[in-house]
């Protein structure tokens, strides 16, 4: 591993990549960034989270699985519309209805409540282009992403806790078997030079690091009267000897 300002790099094939997430993704859940208990904190627990779904997994590829998940995590959030579960069809029906009720306060003679009504109708109207409008931009992204971005630069993942991307490396294997280059930087200066020290701890102090792999329970299940093996109290540690 290469440490430097700009992070903590790795090169080598996809099992280093995948340990390499590991590894930093231990260090951090050491020092507690998934344990929120005040509201920076419960960012952190969130952001931490995020990483550890993108960071890559053994069962994974870079071109499918990575492709996807940096896709989803790089495009346009959610608006107001969406947050609420409603697609702009029901925002324009409900603005519609806010439209006719404002003007039959109108004829009612209460101008105020018609005025609140026309508001709310013209927020409804906005809300459904707005989430309209980041549907059609979502798509569009998601497929330039995919099939253009990821051939001119490397699978990416930004956030408050981690900065990283990850790309095939030019030198396309060779004598060592290197395809990837995999760097990882945490944003906190405090905590990289924690998640430093841990890591070292780590070379120092473990032999072989044991990669966790996706549990297949079918096979297991279909043979008669076999039980299903105990799923560990967190799937996403990796043990270690």
């Amino acid at each position: 591993m290469e440490e430097s300002i700009s992070g903590f790099k790795i090169r080598g094939d996809w099992g280093d990549v995948v340990e390499h997430g590991e590894r930093i993704t231990q260090a951090l859940r050491e020092h507690g960034v998934d344990d929120p208990d005040r509201d920076r904190e419960a960012r952190l627990a969130r952001a931490f989270d995020e990483w550890d779904e993108w960071r890559p997994k053994a069962h994974e590829t870079l071109e499918s699985d990575v492709s996807e998940k940096t896709s989803d995590q790089a495009s346009v959030e959610e608006g107001k519309g969406e947050k609420a579960g409603k697609e702009p069809d029901e925002d324009i029906k409900t603005a519609g209805e806010k439209l006719s009720e404002s003007y039959e306060q109108l004829e009612e003679d209460d101008p105020d409540a018609a005025v609140d009504n026309w508001k709310e109708s013209i927020d409804y109207v906005a809300r459904a282009a707005d989430s309209a409008g980041r549907k059609a931009l979502r798509r569009v992204e998601d497929t330039v992403y995919q099939n253009v971005m990821t051939q001119l630069a490397p699978y990416y993942f930004d956030n408050e806790l981690v900065s990283a991307n990850i790309q095939q490396s030019t030198r396309n294997g060779g004598e060592n078997g290197e395809r990837f280059v995999f760097e990882v930087n945490v944003n906190d200066d405090d905590l990289k030079d924690d998640v430093s020290d841990r890591l070292a701890e780590y070379d120092d102090e473990i032999d072989r690091w044991h990669v966790e792999v996706e549990k297949d329970t079918d096979a297991a299940e279909a043979i008669e009267g076999a039980e299903p093996p105990p799923e560990p109290e967190n799937n996403s540690r990796s043990t270690t000897n």
